[in-house]
């Protein structure tokens, strides 16, 4: 069974960083595209960043970019999101997300982090 177990949130001044990490266990995730995902109070969830396990590619939404790294530790299992000059509109819960490439519609979600950014 897939899991996915986010972990690194909290409470930052704006202009600070934060890495989150998302541990993946149940299967071996070769042939899968991970993303992060983030909520905020009152929006719709919104892609952040994503990659192929392989890290090959990789795709970051423009509010981040130049902020955000997406990056996998294939040794740990593990997908990071470095968070780098964060402002008050980063506030909102981080998910990952784990997409079969293989099988379109088949994902997976963790059950999230929360970040909020102080101004």
């Amino acid at each position: 069974q897939v899991q996915l177990v986010e972990s690194g949130g909290g409470l930052v001044q704006a202009g600070g960083s934060l890495r989150l990490s998302c541990a993946a266990s149940g299967r071996t995730f070769s042939n899968f595209a991970m993303g992060w995902f983030r909520q905020a109070p009152g929006k719709e969830r919104e892609i952040v960043a994503a990659t192929s396990w392989s890290g090959g590619s990789t795709y970051y939404a423009d509010s981040v970019k130049g902020r955000f790294t997406i990056s996998v530790d294939n040794a740990k299992n593990t997908v990071y999101l470095q968070m780098n000059s964060l402002k008050p509109e980063d506030t909102a819960v981080y998910y990952c997300k784990a997409s079969r490439l293989d099988a379109p519609g088949i994902d997976y979600w963790g059950q999230g982090t929360r970040v909020t950014v102080s101004s």
